[in-house]
């Protein structure tokens, strides 16, 4: 009786073991990582697996197209960002309160047509308004520049405002960011 139990208590002993080293080498060669963009942490973090690491494409501040055979292009062109007043004198930094103005965007290195682009504007809550869009003609090239219309906005509070620039591939596809801005608006 004895020698029947020494057995279970042995067999026991060695399943756990197994199990044991085995999660230890699952966890060796895949491992969840905190990743951080541009001052940001990205919402799902990454995975590092066998040395790489690997991130979700669409927390990369880019233009994500898929294709229905599986293959996804990542489009991240050079963005320039110039904010004119109503003055057209260039601005980063504003008092709180309303402002005219106008942004002047340049693209460069765009690897792929676009369908669209917009710029929006969030505030230091997180709030975002849309401020300019356009549709694109499918033959643009691979450089272009994009000017808004005259915006009035208000600063209502002091702190960061992030201008943003968005691309969509297809003209009903939905907007990514591709390029940011920040303004910061002061009493």
């Amino acid at each position: 009786m004895m020698n029947k139990r020494w057995r279970k208590v042995a067999v026991c002993v060695i399943a756990f073991s197994l199990m044991g080293g085995s999660m230890l080498f699952a966890d060796s060669v895949y491992q969840k990582v905190r990743v951080w963009s541009n001052g940001k942490e990205i919402a799902d973090g990454g995975y590092l697996i066998d040395g790489k690491t690997y991130v979700p494409a669409r927390e990369m501040d880019a233009l994500v197209v898929w294709d229905d055979s599986g293959k996804v292009k990542i489009i991240k062109p050079n963005v320039h960002i110039t904010l004119f007043d109503s003055n057209d004198r260039v601005f980063g930094n504003v008092k709180t309160g309303k402002l005219k103005f106008r942004a002047l965007t340049q693209v460069d290195s765009l690897s792929d047509n676009i369908a669209g682009v917009k710029l929006s504007i969030t505030d230091p809550s997180g709030n975002t308004k849309d401020l300019d869009s356009r549709d694109l003609d499918s033959g643009q090239d691979d450089n272009f520049w994009y000017s808004t219309k005259e915006i009035t906005y208000e600063f209502k509070s002091s702190g960061k405002y992030k201008i943003g620039i968005y691309m969509k591939a297809t003209k009903n596809g939905d907007y990514s960011l591709v390029s940011e801005k920040v303004i910061t608006a002061m009493n």
